[in-house]
């Protein structure tokens, strides 16, 4: 069942009558620059067609009831039990409410009224797959209370509340970008966004060009603490080079020459953190005029050399995602193909020329699955727009 009929139904069952509202926001893949948006870098992802659902009414009471409709769990709150991360009845909340009750906790921290309401959402983004489920569940109920609060924040202010629920409230060191695209995304092109300034553009996808994500079906989870440590790698780094460089507040801020002139005043699992960053962003920086010319196989060029920095700088392939990028990499119709999203699992992003995008799709999965033993899920995407209602 789609989640849209999901979402409806079970809302109905629950709660019985209909949802005022049906909303949603999109998750993401990132095609480029990646692990830089907290070191005030650049990236390039794209809303993608698989979504956050959400029915929601104002509820009668102070209490907001959630259903999560994918794992058939409810839980109850008020504004009062938010701030302890506790339920109406004083048990402590699941997981996965903590990312809609960090969203309300981050709007009452900004001023916003947070109504209460029940609602119901289920999601065909697949979780720990890299395309930013949590975001998009984020977005998602954004716009719920946005619409029953009866204000209006731009989508880069709601993108910048989700962030904030996820680092302050979740406990997830996470940059802009998931947030971002989930709320700003533009059908049939790229986000090209500039992390410090929030600056951002629409870039047109190549006409004969598919975005490709491949599924490992290996699962991660990120608040292990894994991301977080390389976060701490890349805040060593600016802690010592911005006493050997002036005006550097970010890695961003330190260009290729520099760094290459005094890696060796860093620690050597900083230097390897860091020099990804700012690789990176070097990459990033050619990349964008070449993927603007439509030169879509230089583009790709840099996508494959974002991979290895990846495994071997920044250290968060594993052997699957690997074997799905070197498959890719050697099929026809390939034009670029790296791990995306944070990495330890997950998925691949791969440009792939249009007219080979199935015959591609398919023969990645066999391969795939006769070399692991796992079966993937592949899809064709396409870019999207951005949470909204429906």
């Amino acid at each position: 069942m789609h989640p849209k009929e999901l979402i409806t139904q079970t809302f109905s069952q629950r709660f019985g009558k209909k949802p005022a509202y049906l909303a949603l926001a999109p998750g993401r893949v990132n095609i480029l620059g990646e692990h830089v948006d907290f070191n005030d870098g650049f990236v390039l992802p794209a809303a993608i067609n698989r979504a956050t659902y959400i029915a929601f009414s104002p509820a009668d009471s102070d209490h907001t009831t959630l259903v999560a409709a994918d794992f058939t769990e409810e839980v109850s709150f008020t504004l009062q039990s938010i701030p302890t991360k506790t339920s109406a009845n004083g048990s402590p909340l699941p997981q996965w409410a903590t990312y809609p009750a960090g969203v309300a906790w981050a709007l009452t921290e900004s001023g916003q009224p947070v109504a209460a309401m029940n609602a119901v959402f289920a999601s065909d983004v697949p979780r720990g797959a890299g395309l930013s489920s949590s975001a998009s569940v984020e977005m998602a109920f954004a716009i719920a209370w946005q619409t029953i609060g009866g204000w209006n924040l731009s989508p880069m202010q709601r993108a910048q509340i989700g962030q904030k629920a996820e680092n302050k409230y979740v406990g997830v060191n996470c940059g802009i970008m998931d947030q971002f695209a989930s709320a700003c995304g533009v059908a049939d092109k790229l986000l090209l966004l500039d992390c410090r300034s929030l600056d951002w553009k629409p870039v047109p996808i190549p006409q004969n060009v598919a975005i490709v994500i491949a599924d490992t079906s290996i699962r991660r989870r990120l608040t292990d603490g894994a991301y977080n440590q390389r976060r701490q790698g890349c805040d060593d780094a600016v802690k010592i080079l911005s006493h050997l460089l002036p005006n550097v507040r970010a890695l961003r801020d330190v260009s290729v020459e520099d760094f290459n002139r005094l890696s060796s005043q860093l620690p050597a699992l900083a230097e390897k953190r860091a020099r990804h960053v700012v690789e990176e962003i070097e990459r990033f920086q050619h990349g964008i005029p070449l993927l603007e010319q439509g030169k879509i196989h230089e583009f790709g060029q840099i996508m494959n050399e974002c991979h290895t920095s990846l495994r071997d700088l920044y250290e968060v392939s594993i052997p699957e995602l690997n074997t799905m990028v070197e498959i890719a990499q050697s099929l026809p119709g390939c034009l670029g193909a790296r791990l995306t999203g944070a990495g330890f699992g997950g998925c691949t992003a791969n440009l792939v020329e249009k007219s080979t995008a199935e015959a591609f799709s398919a023969e990645l999965a066999r391969q795939y699955e006769a070399q692991t033993g796992l079966k993937p899920e592949i899809y064709i995407c396409k870019a999207s727009d951005g949470a909204r209602l429906l």
